[in-house]
């Protein structure tokens, strides 16, 4: 029988429980996924964190994977094509990842890139779709300067090869012992803290173009809107409170433009990662029924690449 985590009410990991449940076969349309990794993210705790309109319990927990095909639906194609039994692949923007098995919407399934290990497959796509999208919403162009806090956290590390590959410079802010990976991935690193912004300015020694936000402090906003001329052309994934306030662009996941965004952005990610393009940093992976160890450390806020859960 397979396992899977599940919130049973809102509240931490902590309170999720792992249980026995019965896989059903797969429908048109659906596939089944034995995992062999999930990817773990902040998103997966917070959805289930406090109780909200539309949320109800009891809740799968677990949004990426990478497996292999078990079972195929009647008349049904992945996202990348046909498949096969026995296929290795990635599904992205599930219900339910932390599993040992799951039928998912065969549309939301790609083959998996034989660059990476399953615990990078499984971190791929929730953190390159996020990548690309904030390149994509500040019009991001070839030859521009560009400004990224939280250049060494998951988002960052993507934000940094995507834009590489386009020919877009970015100075990356992260602390001084995550400067070799920001360099690794192309960008100029500059410590956070008193005095940023004097050394972003002479990090860049021209005028920024736009700048994106993976932390959320006020000492990344109030940067980015003394350095980039366009607040239209600021960006944040964590401080909406003050992309409100400051008339900065902010866009979620959940938000229905941002999930067509990350929807169509899937195939390219993937192909990027078959090429050796796109690689996923993983610091460390845990037992599947060791899901709330997993978060705690990656609460720490310096884990140093992702995290995936092995069954």
């Amino acid at each position: 029988m397979a396992q899977h985590w599940i919130a049973t009410t809102a509240g931490a990991p902590e309170a999720w429980t792992f249980e026995e449940y019965d896989v059903a076969e797969p429908a048109e349309g659906e596939v089944t996924i034995r995992v062999h990794a999930a990817g773990v993210n902040p998103a997966d705790a917070k959805h289930v964190a406090a109780p909200r309109a539309g949320l109800e319990f009891p809740v799968p927990i677990g949004y990426e994977i990478s497996g292999e095909i078990t079972a195929i639906g009647p008349r049904t194609r992945i996202g990348s094509g046909d498949a096969e039994i026995g296929d290795e692949v990635v599904a992205f923007r599930i219900y339910g990842g932390y599993a040992t098995d799951i039928a998912v919407p065969a549309a939301k399934v790609f083959a998996k890139p034989t660059t990476l290990t399953h615990p990078e497959a499984a971190n791929l796509l929730l953190a390159g779709t996020t990548a690309a999208e904030m390149l994509s919403v500040v019009g991001a162009a070839p030859g521009e300067t560009i400004l990224l806090h939280g250049a060494s956290g998951a988002v960052g590390v993507s934000v940094l090869q995507q834009a590489h590959l386009r020919g877009i410079r970015v100075i990356g802010t992260a602390s001084e012992e995550r400067f070799a990976e920001i360099r690794r991935f192309g960008g100029i690193p500059v410590r956070y803290g008193v005095g940023l912004l004097d050394r972003v300015r002479q990090a860049a020694g021209a005028p920024l173009s736009a700048a994106l936000d993976a932390v959320g402090t006020d000492e990344a906003i109030d940067t980015s809107l003394e350095l980039v001329a366009d607040p239209r052309r600021i960006f944040t994934i964590a401080a909406f409170g003050r992309a409100s306030e400051a008339g900065i662009l902010a866009i979620a996941g959940s938000m229905p433009a941002s999930a067509t965004f990350r929807d169509e952005v899937r195939g390219e990610l993937t192909a990027l990662a078959q090429n050796g393009d796109l690689v996923v940093p993983v610091a460390r992976t845990y037992p599947l029924d060791q899901a709330p160890e997993a978060h705690r450390f990656l609460a720490t806020g310096h884990p140093g690449g992702k995290i995936a859960l092995i069954p």
